[in-house]
């Protein structure tokens, strides 16, 4: 390779992989294989070491990853978070032990084996045994202080059995059944499902609301002792010194007093994780003797003391059918791999994504191609590699598509993202479908027994056009509905049953709150919490349609984008009507309670509640608090004014309100108060 080829290709490898980079620890998603990702690491590293003048300061192959967030506090890590250098071959494991034995000028060393956990890292602090600061690792010299979605992790403890102060590190995840269950209550809701355990847990500690992190039931393993105990000579002791303090340590650490043995774990491990419940992808080695591992030290990146060994994912080899493109609720168009059926992990695979036109490029994937796919903690395949030498006929590269495959409007793209989407926002059929299926789910109107099909069916037999219609259906008009149930078209329809059911759940959807109404209008970016901030503050439909831009940044935690988008909806005349409709069908679109304000008494106060009270229950403490003109949040902040506590109140609370100094009241301190 000449210069301006070992050039280019260094300048291409440092481009991939930041993007790859981004995608995994900016978006919580990546698109190729951890092996493949660490080939062209060790393909970048390895030019950069034949061609120091290319060597480079940002290069991704001495920079750990990851990018800090503007929405969270950051810090400084007492000792930098390195990533460790990964391996798939048993004689890349063997040349380590050789390296390490030969800078440490002995025969033979002791090393502990652990498995390694597909989570998000975390380093966590303890003050005089108290819990403290949790950072994520960020760029590896600091990490963001996402504390308050790490307190709700139920298995990490808040204060220790003893009174120190220490740095641990370990890693947050997701079971695999907490992940079902998550997966199936999005199901219920007609939701988009998570992609994976790992992306779902690091999205989910990056999150603004403490609330949401609780309901996802993350899990953490505490892996390492980072300060520096006397009496503690290696990592076994220090593990079991972690586990004595009332920390979370998986049990199956292992010392193995050589590679031998070392090989021999990772052997069994191998076929056997799969009977865990927690995602794994291979096994951390570590030189036991914690002097060994300062003598041996650091480089940029990795420790030299430590490696991991990856297992491969299981891979299957089939061929590309069709290549397909769904529509989504927001018009986002996703390219689909139709394929020959193939079993991988334990079920018959027949899609794969292709996420984006930049991935479809990346790959050249063709139909009639034949491809690799893998599957690991995914919900749906991904394509990670095609066999262009296997092809018979030259077809030429594949082109995405220039118009929606629903409604043939012409696509247009998102400035600076691989993303397609049709803008025929209120008639393209799937963005309608979509925008009703959200509108009748259960955070939103909960209307039962009307799921996507039926909906479908109904579109079809243009009984409804958007969601005022729904409350015009009569029994006649869907009786005997038919609609397909499936993918191979079978046809049902609606009896006597189903359809005094559906119309007796459209008649009780006009009781939700105008929160839950709000929600279901499906408006870009406003969720569940964002809808219930928004009706508390503005209190009525009308409120919020005048509202203007500044008005609406008052609101707790409504930025630009949101406020850009709340503005966009309500200017759209087509929206005012449909609003107008449903407000004539009889739907709720005030927030009557939050109109009755008796005083301003709490003005800027913010109460966290918590506990049992003797003679008010904790919604009409709220109630009272918010009709004086306070606020109630679900967790503790620093903005928080007082702890309203009752009787059998968590322990973990009142360990941060002191933590924060927090005023903590009981019922009559608040009454005294008011």
């Amino acid at each position: 390779m000449d210069i301006n080829s070992v050039k280019k290709r260094i300048h291409q490898l440092r481009k991939e992989i930041d993007y790859h980079n981004k995608l995994y620890y900016e978006e919580s998603r990546n698109i190729i294989s951890d092996f493949d990702y660490d080939k062209k690491i060790q393909e970048l590293i390895k030019l950069e070491e034949l061609h120091p003048e290319f060597k480079s300061a940002s290069s991704p192959s001495v920079k750990v990853g990851g990018k800090i967030t503007k929405d969270f506090n950051t810090f400084n890590h007492n000792v930098p978070m390195l990533s460790l250098s990964n391996t798939y071959s048993n004689q890349d494991l063997f040349d380590f032990d050789k390296r390490v034995k030969k800078n440490l000028n002995v025969e033979e060393v002791e090393y502990l084996c652990e498995l390694k956990y597909d989570g998000v890292a975390l380093s966590i602090y303890y003050e005089n045994g108290l819990f403290k600061r949790a950072l994520t690792r960020g760029d590896g010299e600091k990490g963001d202080d996402i504390s308050n979605n790490v307190i709700t992790i139920k298995t990490l403890p808040l204060k220790l059995s003893e009174s120190v102060d220490l740095e641990v590190r370990g890693e947050a995840f997701i079971s695999k059944a907490n992940f079902m269950m998550l997966n199936d209550e999005k199901r219920l809701n007609n939701e988009e499902l998570f992609s994976n355990p790992r992306n779902t847990a690091s999205g989910s500690l990056k999150m603004q609301d403490s609330s949401i992190v609780a309901e996802r039931r993350i899990n953490c393993y505490l892996y390492s002792l980072v300060s520096d105990k006397e009496n503690i000579t290696n990592q076994e002791e220090s593990l079991n010194y972690l586990k004595n303090l009332g920390l979370n340590v998986p049990k199956t650490f292992k010392k193995c007093k050589n590679i031998t043995d070392v090989k021999e774990y990772i052997d069994y491990w191998e076929n056997k994780r799969e009977d865990l419940d927690v995602e794994t992808d291979g096994i951390v080695i570590k030189v036991n003797k914690l002097k060994y591992q300062k003598v041996l030290g650091n480089t940029a990146k990795s420790p030299r003391w430590a490696i991991a060994f990856k297992y491969k994912s299981e891979s299957k080899k089939t061929k590309v059918l069709d290549i397909r493109f769904q529509v989504g609720r927001t018009g986002a168009i996703t390219p689909v791999a139709l394929l020959d059926p193939v079993e991988l992990g334990g079920s018959i695979v027949k899609r794969a994504s292709l996420h984006n036109s930049n991935e479809i490029e990346r790959l050249d994937v063709r139909i009639n191609d034949s491809v690799h796919i893998e599957k690991g903690g995914e919900i749906i395949p991904k394509v990670t590699k095609v066999e262009t030498n296997e092809r018979v006929l030259d077809t030429g590269k594949f082109k995405f598509i220039n118009s929606c495959p629903a409604c043939d409007t012409e696509l247009k793209t998102i400035e600076d993202q691989a993303v397609h989407y049709c803008p025929n926002y209120k008639k393209c059929p799937p963005q309608v479908s979509g925008r009703i299926e959200h509108f009748i789910s259960k955070n939103a109107m909960n209307i039962e027994f009307l799921g996507p099909e039926t909906v479908k069916g109904l579109i079809n037999e243009g009984l409804i056009r958007d969601v005022s219609d729904l409350y015009n259906l009569k029994y006649d008009d869907i009786i005997d509905l038919k609609f397909n149930i499936d993918e191979e078209d079978k046809i049902r329809s609606l009896k006597n049953k189903s359809c005094e059911n559906i119309l007796r759940s459209i008649e009780k959807s006009k009781e939700n709150e105008f929160s839950n109404v709000l929600f279901g209008l499906g408006i870009r970016y406003v969720g569940k919490t964002t809808a219930k901030k928004l009706a508390k503050s503005l209190k009525s439909i009308d409120a919020i349609i005048s509202a203007d831009y500044d008005k609406f940044i008052e609101v707790d935690e409504i930025g630009d984008k949101i406020a850009q988008s709340l503005i966009k909806y309500f200017n759209d005349s087509e929206n005012l009507l449909i609003i107008q409709k449903l407000k004539s069908s009889g739907l709720i679109f005030s927030d009557e309670d939050t109109n009755q304000i008796k005083s301003t008494n709490l003005k800027n106060k913010i109460f966290v509640i918590s506990g049992k009270f003797e003679n008010y229950s904790r919604e009409e403490l709220q109630k009272v608090i918010e009709e004086n003109s306070g606020k109630v949040s679900k967790s503790l902040s620093s903005k928080t004014s007082f702890l309203l506590a009752g009787e059998n109140m968590g322990p973990k609370k009142k360990i941060k309100a002191k933590d924060l100094k927090i005023s903590v009241i009981n019922e009559k301190e608040f009454f005294d108060l008011l």
